[in-house]
């Protein structure tokens, strides 16, 4: 291979680190490759690091020792962030997106991954500090903004199922009140799918009443999880009632809904 220049030798750098975040890679992988010394690479890596905090995309965790390395956390800046709520939610806004019973459609937005990848940093920045071992989230739109959550996160996902799923082998199953049906619906999650006395951190794409909510954190205790923490894209807040959880997060909230006259409005939450 033929040697690289400095500048070159950067850029190659962070494109490695940046499709493996969260994943700790030894020096000796960089010097191997591009076929210089470890000190070389330590002096390229203090210019990388500089060049992704004064972007915002992130920083470097350098580990020392024969077992080190170096590991990139992948981050959005706040401006960033805000911005991007911010076309987000004019989008929603659209009254060709409401549905009946005071729902919106989003499955192009929950499916579209240019969307949803700066939606898991914004999640993995909010909740990082809380340290969960895991991100839970239930069938199934959640799922993709789940996804990218548990990656920005560096973190294994699991999926709660609705209703039994025989492939799965042995599952705890629980009843809960949907917060606004008021049926009854039951979820289910895999003994093997969760270990106990996991941190959880919830993140689910809709909370009307909390139902869900208040479900996936019964569940949790039939494991001995403890739940980190809740993130939900869109809230509804079209009635005073308070919700069934607490302490949620939410980055959107549909604050107006009229079925009639077709008005509707989406906002970014101040939560950032």
């Amino acid at each position: 291979m033929e040697k690289m220049k400095r500048a070159e030798r950067m850029v190659a750098i962070t494109q490695v680190l940046m499709l493996k975040p969260n994943i700790l890679t030894p020096l000796t992988l960089f010097a191997e490759r591009f076929g210089t010394a470890k000190s070389t690479i330590s002096e390229d890596l203090m210019a990388v690091k500089g060049s992704l905090l004064l972007s915002g995309q992130g920083h470097l965790e350098t580990i020392p020792g024969a077992a080190g390395g170096v590991r990139y956390i992948p981050e959005i800046a706040k401006e960033e962030a805000t911005q991007f709520l911010s076309k987000l939610a004019e989008c929603l806004s659209n009254k060709e997106r409401i549905l009946a019973g005071g729902f919106l459609y989003m499955n192009d937005i929950l499916f579209d991954p240019s969307v949803l990848r700066p939606l898991g940093l914004i999640f993995a920045g909010a909740f990082r500090d809380k340290k969960p071992d895991v991100v839970v989230t239930i069938e199934t739109k959640g799922i993709p903004l789940a996804l990218v959550t548990a990656e920005a996160l560096g973190l294994p996902m699991v999926v709660i199922r609705s209703g039994n799923k025989v492939t799965e082998g042995s599952s705890v199953s629980i009843n809960y009140v949907s917060g606004s049906s008021r049926r009854i619906q039951t979820m289910s999650l895999s003994r093997r799918a969760l270990d106990p006395q996991r941190r959880v951190l919830v993140i689910d794409d809709f909370m009307k009443a909390g139902g869900t909510a208040l479900g996936i954190k019964n569940l949790m205790s039939e494991f001995e999880a403890n739940v980190v923490g809740i993130g939900v894209l869109v809230e509804a807040k079209i009635t005073e009632d308070p919700k069934l959880v607490e302490g949620y997060l939410s980055l959107l909230q549909l604050r107006e809904l009229d079925l009639h006259s077709g008005k509707m409005l989406v906002v970014p939450m101040d939560s950032l």
